[in-house]
């Protein structure tokens, strides 16, 4: 099981506000508006992706910490306690996940209550400067959480600006990209993930893992469809170019996601994940295109359910501190990381399906244990890098 060391020193709370804020600051997130240009629609819903997901962190922390919710976490505590030594629990994030997953968690109208406000949050219009600030506004995070997946999404943000812009080409795209990445890994390397990629252990088998899942399952299934649609869309947009039959899908990712988002309460017909996203299942021309990019989302995306597990875990006495160091971990080169292929297969072996389906082809039904035969499944599914 991979380690994470909880060991860490915590700077006088009038450092941390300055700090916070310099990275945060004038020119931080600044973008060329290509996204707003280009896809308006998905603009808006990216920095509603930012609030929703600090309001997200909050609600179940909120509910966490209310004394009417104390035999319910009781009685959560038990069962992922339980869960722990369970073999056949040992990867229900890629590999265990089952489409059918109850929604209902233990928490009842109280999380029924935050979805629909979350749902709300998503369905309105929020300034850039909102979203800009949505993580460093989060209670329930501390510090250096907050910069790690603050710096994140603006690396994330640069991308779709790169991918939205329709006067330039994919090899121009490719240059931008790789600028982008080196200015994420250099502008804050003390709060830039690993460009290499991290076990997934750090997320499926930490002690806090399936926490989110199991606590929170509305909430965490509307986590995982917000990153859906972020990988649905970049792979839209790469694949269109790349192939112009493809071309002007983006639109497609954005019905097909509010189809997964469903009611305000979380009820849908159609697939959601109940395994996180992953860049080569959802996005694999943009894994082929920009490989090290893709680890970066990988990564970010990890953190952020482990963060959302550790959160969400009932009774934790010293949630900073582990929240802490788990963002430490993740940006780190050396520690808990794999090789390429087990990386593909660890992002792959639960099935596209059950991460929510492809961002253009059709999938009606998981295809693990299938033929691509026998699934006329049209997708591609990229299983390494360029060379």
């Amino acid at each position: 099981m991979p380690t994470i060391n909880t060991t860490f020193s915590k700077p006088l709370k009038q450092g941390i506000a300055l700090a916070l804020g310099a990275i945060l600051s004038v020119g931080a997130f600044a973008q060329d508006g290509a996204l707003a240009r280009e896809y308006p629609e998905l603009s808006k819903l990216n920095n509603a992706f930012d609030v929703t997901q600090a309001a997200l962190y909050d609600a179940m922390s909120e509910i966490n910490a209310s004394p009417g919710t104390m035999q319910a976490r009781m009685e959560t505590e038990m069962e992922l306690d339980m869960m722990k030594n369970m073999d056949s629990m040992a990867h229900m994030g890629h590999g265990g996940g089952e489409m059918n997953m109850s929604m209902d968690g233990p928490y009842g109208e109280l999380e029924i209550q935050s979805r629909v406000q979350l749902t709300g949050l998503l369905r309105r219009d929020h300034s850039d400067e909102k979203a800009e600030s949505a993580y460093s506004e989060a209670d329930s995070l501390p510090t250096r959480a907050r910069r790690v997946l603050a710096w994140g999404r603006k690396f994330e943000r640069d991308l779709f600006d790169i991918y939205a812009d329709s006067a330039t080409s994919i090899s121009e795209k490719s240059a931008a990209v790789a600028q982008a990445t080196e200015e994420y890994l250099t502008g804050d390397a003390r709060h830039s993930v690993s460009t290499v990629a991290k076990s997934s252990g750090l997320y499926l088998d930490h002690d806090f893992a399936n926490g989110a899942k199991t606590a929170f399952p509305r909430l965490s299934s509307l986590m995982w469809t917000n990153q859906w649609l972020q990988l649905a869309a970049l792979e839209a947009m790469v694949v269109g170019q790349l192939d112009p039959q493809f071309a002007g899908k983006v639109p497609v990712t954005i019905e097909r996601y509010w189809s997964k988002v469903g009611s305000d309460t979380g009820m849908t017909m159609f697939p959601v994940p109940v395994d996180m996203p992953s860049v080569p299942a959802i996005a694999p021309s943009l894994y082929s295109e920009a490989p090290q990019a893709a680890v970066i989302i990988d990564n970010l995306n990890m953190l952020d359910a482990a963060v959302a597990d550790i959160i969400a875990y009932p009774n934790l006495e010293n949630r900073d501190e582990l929240l802490e160091a788990v963002a430490d971990e993740f940006t780190k080169n050396e520690s808990n990381v794999t090789d390429e292929m087990t990386y593909l297969l660890s992002a792959l072996r639960g099935g596209i399906f059950n991460q929510g389906g492809p961002a253009i082809g059709d999938l009606g039904r998981s295809e693990r244990n299938r033929s691509r035969e026998a699934m006329d499944m049209v997708h591609t599914m990229i299983m390494s890098g360029p060379q």
